[in-house]
């Protein structure tokens, strides 16, 4: 629909406008003086984003208009305040948008329909396990401020959970096509509840087995609360049963207070949340500084460029939201919430016109992962929940993220190109068996 491309591209333009006036105040707060490399960032900005639309002009015509504007926004704006931070940083981070791009294109090129994911369900499911445990490789895993999350392979450097999420989404929402009947039984009744046979309990079992693992041997909090929510919230929406969000609590719970109970990290992360300030020049650092930069933000903060004197360990990382909170405030902080409320409202709504259970599972499983990784960093950051290492969805600092996030956002594109392309296409057989009659 050329509508729809029209009003990507005006989008684009407003979100290249907006990060080019971000890129040109930052600048002149921190030096007094026009960027002198403005001409090469705009067209930069523009090149990227106009390939990305092009492509989808191109590979998904009647996709949703609203995905890749917010996500080019939310993409400037972490560029412009990683450049504030450190300058080498940035650099990379625009190298790795550009191959962030390339992967989105090469997406859509590859991928040309969604159904035909669902025949690889256990191939998935089985690099899904490969990446899982790439990490404990010797020579291969790596460990980097407590966490073994890394991999390195001759000299690139990624993490395996942000590519590891896309893939166990696409084997939840294949597996759950066809067991979803099965697991819709209920045969037992706990107050107002129905809870399934226990015999179709397994694979919440085994996704609860899998997220303790994943957090006792990675000490990957947040890659841990991300893979179980995401199959839990999958199974919900498969078998439309509450009971399943009521077992998935009552695991979650128990497994939470097990790992609190045996684990020292896991205890000190939940000391951190409840009383960063009984030791703030050690362990509590981080989340103090950051809710003294929120604090020091107000309203409408201190000004792109102008932050930085609250140092943050690991600004540009997971906490790059307070640094947003501190420079533009309140109002700015409010931006980037509204913004991922808009992408998973959009992600949401492809699910919902989806006509078919395979794309309807997995549109909602990666608008699922989106909106759950935000909150989570987002609520850590704000000490609503406990602090977890996950990157801010197209904000933060990471070739690995951006990568996964790109390719996550062209899979919710094709899908919602499908899935406008059916009503067309219906109509005309209609069309074509009352001219037959």
């Amino acid at each position: 629909m050329a509508n729809r491309r029209n009003t990507e591209l005006g989008l684009i333009v407003l979100a290249v406008i907006v990060t080019t006036g971000a890129y040109v105040l930052a600048s002149l707060g921190t030096t007094s003086e026009l960027p002198v490399d403005i001409v090469p960032f705009l067209a930069v900005i523009v090149g990227l984003l106009l390939a990305a639309h092009l492509a989808v002009r191109k590979l998904a015509p009647n996709a949703d208009p609203i995905l890749l504007p917010v996500a080019g926004l939310l993409n400037g704006l972490g560029y412009v305040v990683i450049a504030g931070l450190d300058e080498e940083l940035a650099g990379l981070q625009a190298t790795w948008t550009f191959f962030g791009v390339a992967a989105f294109t090469a997406t859509l090129v590859l991928v040309r329909r969604a159904r035909t994911l669902e025949r690889y369900r256990y191939t998935f499911a089985l690099l899904g396990i490969v990446l899982l445990i790439l990490p404990f490789i010797p020579g291969v895993g790596r460990e980097l401020f407590g966490a073994r999350i890394w991999a390195s392979i001759g000299p690139v450097n990624f993490q395996p959970g942000e590519i590891t999420k896309i893939v166990l989404a696409i084997f939840f929402a294949a597996y759950l096509v066809d067991k979803r009947e099965l697991l819709r039984t209920s045969t037992r009744r706990i107050g107002p509840l129905q809870l399934p046979d226990l015999k179709y309990l397994g694979p919440v079992l085994i996704m609860w087995g899998i997220s303790l693992v994943v957090m006792i041997a990675q000490k990957d909090l947040g890659s841990s609360l991300l893979f179980f929510a995401l199959f839990i919230v999958l199974l919900w929406v498969a078998t439309e049963r509450v009971s399943w969000l009521a077992v998935g609590a009552v695991l979650f719970a128990a497994g939470a207070w097990f790992a609190f109970l045996a684990f020292g990290h896991v205890q000190d992360r939940v000391d951190i949340w409840l009383d960063p300030w009984s030791d703030y020049e050690g362990r509590g650092y981080q989340v103090g500084q950051a809710s003294f930069a929120m604090a020091f933000g107000g309203l409408t903060g201190t000004g792109l460029g102008l932050g930085g004197d609250v140092q943050i360990p690991l600004a540009e990382t997971d906490f790059i939201f307070a640094v947003i909170a501190e420079e533009l405030g309140l109002l700015g902080a409010t931006v980037v919430l509204v913004s991922f409320v808009v992408m998973i409202g959009s992600g949401l709504r492809i699910a919902m016109r989806a006509s078919q259970p395979f794309e309807k599972l997995l549109a909602t499983g990666l608008t699922a992962l989106l909106g759950i990784q935000a909150f989570i960093i987002i609520a850590g950051v704000t000490r609503v929940l406990p602090l977890t290492g996950v990157t801010l969805p197209f904000v933060s600092y990471g070739g690995s993220s951006l990568l996964a996030n790109y390719v996550l956002l062209a899979l919710l594109l094709r899908v919602s190109d499908e899935t406008e392309k059916q009503p067309a296409s219906t109509t005309a057989s209609r069309d074509r068996e009352k001219a037959a009659t």
